[in-house]
């Protein structure tokens, strides 16, 4: 259904094409999913049951769901 590279294409965009930021905020918030947290993205749980955390991750920081400023 995506295609990785326009994922990581438009997450990296969202942190001003820094991989640093952006493997730090993957990390975080694959944290968070780890712990608990619910996916922020709004597709079928079906969907979300078959990609791995990061992959999650990548699309809520794509998606602009998930920054360096919202993350605990």
């Amino acid at each position: 259904m995506f295609r990785t590279e326009e994922v990581v294409s438009r997450a990296l965009v969202s942190v001003k094409n820094d991989r640093y930021k952006l493997s730090v905020l993957v990390f975080s918030r694959v944290k968070e999913l780890i712990a608990g947290a619910k996916p922020l993205v709004n597709y079928p749980d079906e969907f979300l049951k078959k990609m791995e955390l990061c992959d999650i991750a990548l699309l809520e920081i794509a998606e602009g769901k998930v920054s360096l400023s919202n993350l605990s």
